[in-house]
């Protein structure tokens, strides 16, 4: 039930739904780091004159990974007036908000989800600023196939997003004669589960699972295994980018690739609202951050249309610096929702060496 509102911009306040997984079983670590980027956003979309000499106001609702609660959360930020929703990092519950959103003609611009199929038809009212799942995971399969994996297991719990994932694994391995091997955790202890990936003779485990649990006693398990010792653990979605991760698992945690969405070296903007971001998180901000802060950049951009143009349209005109480069709205072919083309893609991992520090693997 919280609101974020800064000053010194007047009149009556122009509203923001923002959804954000603040509280388990959602990723609760990057909601806050979203939540932290809109609200910077917000700070200074208000410090610079507001939208017409009205101000910004972020009125945010924790989705804690339910797509019911979403869903009843876009309707209320309709009830209240709200000129757009802004957020989400769950790929399954954007889904639900943006068919909620869709469905009451209320705007909707999307952080951190990356599910292809975020609407079931083409919509205008939709958007989003992160990139694709399927050109994602597809820089991550090329990092797997030029290491020379062509025996991958997945350790996976049932989701739209982790089978989404798997496919398109499946897809990029198969022409390099790869296979993908499903180790379902539903029936699969972290011990059973080392059992099952020595018996396959994989080369690779990437972790399809929810984080801290299953991902960490998982990961845990297979580094104290010595038959596994030379097996490469993956985690395409992101986890070891956060500073739990590094805190539950320590050295073992690195060294285990993951997809993030930054440039290889900070544009000036982006070392600016990267280090305003350190400070209001008092730990290194993630590319998620960085999502929440471009997602209400490119917003309030498009608010200030000339013309008061109707805010689906708008974005579509918007050429905005934002702190991963310049951001602009289109339909690429075959997208059902309009989409930055395209955010920067990276694989990286935590050195070793130094598990504070992350290496960047591939660029894509």
């Amino acid at each position: 039930m919280n609101a974020a509102t800064a000053q010194p911009a007047g009149g009556s306040p122009v509203l923001i739904g923002a959804l954000a997984p603040l509280s388990r079983p959602g990723w609760a670590e990057a909601g806050r780091h979203l939540l932290a980027g809109a609200e910077l956003a917000v700070a200074e979309a208000n410090a610079a004159g507001g939208i017409g000499g009205r101000p910004l106001e972020l009125v945010v609702r924790d989705t804690a990974a339910d797509p019911e609660r979403a869903a009843a959360a876009v309707g209320e930020f309709a009830g209240m007036g709200a000129a757009a929703v802004v957020g989400e990092y769950h790929s399954v519950v954007a889904r639900a908000a943006a068919a909620r959103a869709d469905a009451l003609g209320l705007p909707f611009l999307c952080s951190s989800a990356v599910l292809d199929a975020l609407t079931d038809a083409p919509t205008d009212m939709v958007a989003r600023i992160c990139p694709p799942q399927s050109r994602g995971w597809r820089v991550y399969a090329d990092l797997l196939v030029e290491a020379g994996h062509r025996r991958v297991a997945v350790a996976v719990q049932p989701s739209v997003y982790w089978a989404a994932g798997t496919r398109i694994l499946r897809e990029c391995l198969s022409p390099h004669g790869g296979t993908v091997v499903e180790l379902d955790m539903r029936a699969l202890t972290p011990t059973a589960l080392c059992d099952a990936l020595a018996a396959q003779g994989a080369t690779a485990l990437l972790l399809l699972v929810g984080h801290p649990d299953p991902a960490v006693p998982i990961v845990r398990a297979v580094r104290r295994d010595p038959r596994l010792g030379e097996v490469l653990i993956g985690a395409p979605a992101g986890q070891p980018e956060f500073a739990e991760w590094a805190a539950l698992l320590g050295a073992d945690g690195a060294g285990v690739p993951f997809l993030r969405y930054l440039p290889e070296r900070p544009t000036p903007l982006g070392a600016r609202v990267g280090a305003a971001l350190r400070e209001r998180l008092a730990e290194a901000p993630s590319f998620v951050a960085f999502e929440g802060y471009d997602t209400v950049t490119v917003l309030a951009e498009a608010l200030r249309a000339p013309g008061r143009p109707h805010l689906a349209e708008a974005w579509g005109r918007v050429a905005v610096e934002g702190t991963r480069g310049e951001i602009r709205i289109s339909r690429p072919q075959g997208s059902a929702v309009r989409q930055w083309a395209w955010p920067p893609i990276q694989v990286a991992d935590r050195d070793p060496a130094h598990p504070e520090r992350f290496r960047v693997l591939r660029t894509g």
